[in-house]
């Protein structure tokens, strides 16, 4: 007899696999009589569609989360978000660290994989950095939002603060506040600028925040030249986030400025910041400030484009991400020019990197397609509310056009589905499923032109 196999699993299995037990544990104390606000358990296909809506950090939800659950159940979905927008790897990993415990070349790989690094160097500090650094952000979020919530809703509102914190840096979305999301707080500046700039963190990712810091404590000239000292990744992030949220915005202005359901009847300013945090929560975030089935058509599908982009790599946001999207874009101008690579900010983009770029659009396309065909075939929606949904959940976002309280149990299923494959990444889902690597093959197969265009 020849010796038995162990079961052996890879470090992107196991980030795949603790996501999916984080889920599984979630839903059981959901479920609990404790968890709900009347005492009485929640259907446990709810209770597992919360749990994964928070580890996954989407947002989307079919009871009310302010009116349904219990402090109890409140504290287990902020634990979830925590666990989701940081990873259970770096949870676990931070454990270690206060325990004083080595962390050995298994535990490495885990952290390098689970913010898809290209490097082990200096994962100690990075993990330090990045529990240090996402405290002290939410801290300051929660004391800033408390300025508010504390006069409207006394003592519970520090709780509210501490949620709304942890939620928008994570990119959740979801709130305790009001079962309309943040609508009634459309026009408060401080609620808008806090919200926006807690999203936007967490969506540029940590290697962009140890990148700028690196810059500002450096003696590299001041102003405008401190950006040419940056990494290509942070450059590339930086601009392009810049670029669709100032973009979205002004869209989004233009397409609702005369509608009454959303900002027609605002003040000039009010409609300026409603425009601006669309765009930013349309980056994986969720949080509402006008309600979403009232927008025309054609802010409807600037809301998609955004989502389906999303925030940046090695960070709490979703979707294809920027640098994703901007590598595609330059792969295919220099296509078009007929240049032999892609270039961006001076530097050659490596054909590695444009190979991933194309996996990960076309999975997670592909994710969003059969989502809504089957979203489609089991209920009366129409397509753009489905479509919408689809994307909102794959990407993480949360976003609906109240369509996810109207699911059926096929939908549920479907969406909880979606949110998980959208969290964990189509390159991880490909690489856990895919078996051996490709570039282990030495003979390679024969090449034939083909006409594509």
């Amino acid at each position: 007899m020849g010796e038995k196999k162990r079961l052996k699993l890879s470090t992107t299995q196991i980030i795949l696999f603790s996501f999916l037990v984080t889920i599984l544990l979630g839903s059981a104390l959901l479920a609990l009589p404790i968890s709900a606000a009347d005492g009485k358990a929640v259907p446990y296909l709810d209770a597992l569609f919360m749990a994964t809506t928070s580890t996954c950090v989407t947002g989307l939800v079919t009871l009310p989360v302010a009116t349904t659950w219990s402090l109890f159940g409140q504290i287990v979905i902020l634990l979830l978000i925590q666990i989701g927008g940081l990873g259970i790897i770096t949870i676990m990993s931070g454990v270690m660290l206060l325990l004083n415990k080595k962390m050995g070349i298994g535990d490495r790989l885990l952290i390098q994989d689970a913010f898809n690094l290209n490097t082990m160097s200096g994962l100690v500090k990075f993990v330090k950095n990045v529990l240090v650094g996402t405290l002290i952000v939410e801290g300051i979020g929660a004391l800033l939002y408390m300025l508010v919530f504390v006069p409207d809703f006394g003592a519970k509102g520090i709780w509210i603060s501490v949620f709304n914190s942890v939620s928008a840096f994570c990119n959740a979305g979801i709130d305790i506040v009001a079962e309309n999301s943040l609508c009634n707080y459309a026009t408060n500046p401080l609620i808008n600028i806090v919200t926006s700039v807690l999203i936007i963190l967490g969506g540029l990712g940590y290697i962009v925040w140890w990148d700028l810091l690196r810059i500002i404590r450096s003696r590299s000239p001041k102003g405008c030249k401190k950006f040419r000292h940056l990494t290509l990744h942070s450059k590339i992030a930086i601009v392009t986030t810049a670029i669709l949220i100032v973009v979205g915005a002004i869209l989004i202005f233009v397409f609702e400025y005369a509608n009454p359901m959303t900002i027609g009847e605002m003040s000039l300013f009010d409609k300026m910041q409603a425009a601006f945090f669309q765009s930013v929560t349309t980056r994986t975030a969720g949080f509402a400030t006008i309600p979403q089935e009232h927008l025309t058509n054609a802010s409807t599908a600037v809301s998609i484009i955004l989502m389906l982009i999303g925030g940046s790599p090695v960070g709490t946001a979703g979707g294809m991400k920027t640098v994703t999207i901007a590598v595609l874009v330059c792969s295919a101008l220099a296509t078009i020019r007929s240049k032999n690579s892609a270039t961006l900010f001076g530097r050659r983009i490596s054909e590695g990197a444009v190979r991933k770029a194309v996996a990960v659009a076309v999975t997670f396309l592909t994710i969003c397609t059969l989502s809504t065909i089957l979203l489609l075939a089991t209920s009366d929606a129409s397509a753009l509310d489905a479509f919408f949904e689809t994307v909102s959940a794959t990407a993480t976002v949360g976003l609906s056009r109240n369509f996810t309280a109207t699911l059926n149990v096929f939908g549920k299923m479907v969406v909880i589905m979606t949110m998980y494959l959208g969290r964990v990444g189509p390159i991880s889902l490909a690489v856990a499923l895919g078996g051996k690597n490709e570039n282990q093959i030495i003979i390679s197969d024969p090449t034939e032109d083909i006409s594509i265009g």
